[in-house]
């Protein structure tokens, strides 16, 4: 769904399946260039862009997780169909531990899957582990 290049993500559409590049942006949310359905905004940042991806118009849900853990990987699907159905309202922003050591000292990562709920560039809320799809969205809810 997401591929990362160095100064921005390509995102496909999932309504016309065009390739969309969207850079970090503080205002508004990325729509697709052919048909202008909101994208879903997953993606996937490194130490070096996580402040410039943090400042946007919707709240971010940071993802720390690593490829070697189980409930990382079952938390992608749940990630990914959670930034679809959000589209517009929510970008999701996936940070690789082992290759972020900087981004994973700050957030205090010692337990993976880490979610952090910022708004504004601001912690919000986290929570530790795998979380089933209905209890993400009732813990998002809240917020």
């Amino acid at each position: 769904m997401t591929t990362t290049t160095t100064a921005a993500n390509v995102i496909t559409c999932p309504a016309c399946q065009k390739k969309n590049r969207v850079r970090p942006t503080a205002n508004g949310t990325p729509r697709c260039g052919a048909c202008r359905q909101p994208l879903p905004w997953l993606i996937e940042a490194t130490d070096a862009t996580l402040a410039a991806e943090l400042q946007a118009s919707v709240p971010v849900l940071l993802d720390l997780w690593a490829p070697w853990c189980g409930p990382c990987r079952t938390m992608a699907p749940v990630l990914e169909q959670l930034a679809a159905d959000r589209a517009g309202h929510l970008k999701i922003a996936k940070v690789n531990v082992d290759q972020n050591p900087a981004t994973a000292s700050r957030f205090r990562a010692q337990s993976i899957p880490l979610l952090v709920l910022t708004h504004g560039g601001a912690e919000v809320d986290r929570r530790t582990g795998a979380l089933p799809s209905h209890q993400l969205r009732a813990w998002l809810e809240n917020h």
